[in-house]
């Protein structure tokens, strides 16, 4: 009877033990799940809703409710200007489309610089920045960077004349930097900056305030107005150029040197026979 309670003893220890390493094995798995978890959710990403488009949108075409959805996007990547809220997609309803200013492909997140303002179109007058007008100049081939020229692009303008004082510039007209860095908003008729097709213009639209203007008009109507194409990435400011004929063969210009004879002052006496002049202070 002993040696069966005994065994049973024994049998109850080697289950319990077994029992108790079993369950260390199991709270140690949950354990470890339960820290993956914990990392995995640290690493989770904050998301916001971003309006990407639902096809390949051209320029000037006007976008409708359908044109558009929202998306998950992450919120420290939301690139800038993007819309987020229906408001601010359609702010005057869903029967006043906007339209692209520029072309966007599918998916392609929709920002408030690619799209018109609600009910306008995509012309030129919704490129200009506040206190900005549109202004034209006349060019062409060889004035006009030979088509170069693209919507967007930044320009400077001189301009080549004869100055109303012509021994300014040995009667042959002077060239002068009138106008620096100016935006280009449209070539011809098309306002479109995603056009790849060199063209030759005849007129290009540049935003400029209205003191640049009068100075482009009256420049314009004096003289000849070139182009010169600024480089995508040039921040820097012309420095004042005025260049003529004599200069650009290097020849100096001598001036005429006019010497003044000194004034001097005298008065006249008389002592007894003799005349003396006595110098005195010019009163003019």
């Amino acid at each position: 009877m002993r040696v069966v309670f005994g065994l049973v003893l024994l049998l109850g220890l080697g289950l319990a033990g077994f029992a108790v390493y079993m369950a260390q094995g199991y709270i140690g798995n949950y354990q470890a799940q339960l820290e993956a978890e914990r990392a995995a959710s640290a690493q989770v990403v904050e998301t916001t809703s971003v309006f990407v488009t639902t096809r390949a949108v051209r320029y000037g075409e006007p976008l409708v409710k359908d044109d558009m959805r929202p998306v998950l996007w992450p919120v420290d990547a939301i690139p800038e200007g993007a819309i987020t809220t229906v408001e601010d997609l359609f702010p005057r309803g869903f029967e006043v489309p906007r339209v692209a200013l520029r072309a966007m492909e599918k998916d392609e997140a929709v920002l408030s610089i690619k799209v018109s303002e609600p009910g306008a179109d995509a012309g030129i007058t919704s490129r200009l920045s506040a206190g900005k007008r549109a202004f034209a100049i006349t060019v062409d081939a060889q004035t006009g960077v030979s088509g170069f020229l693209r919507p967007n692009d930044f320009v400077d303008v001189y301009w080549t004349g004869a100055p109303p004082n012509q021994e300014e510039s040995f009667g042959q007209g002077i060239t002068k930097l009138i106008e620096a860095r100016l935006r280009l908003i449209a070539i011809d008729q098309s306002a479109d900056i995603d056009t790849v097709q060199a063209q030759i213009a005849q007129t290009v639209t540049v935003e400029a305030s209205p003191q640049q203007i009068a100075a482009l008009a009256q420049a314009q109507s004096t003289g000849n107005l070139s182009l010169s194409l600024v480089g995508l990435d040039d921040e820097t400011v012309a420095q004042v150029i005025d260049v003529d004929q004599g200069a650009l063969l290097g020849i100096e210009r001598q001036e005429e040197v006019f010497e003044q004879e000194e004034q001097r002052c005298t008065i006249r006496t008389r002592k007894g026979a003799e005349v003396v002049e006595i110098p005195i202070p010019c009163t003019q």
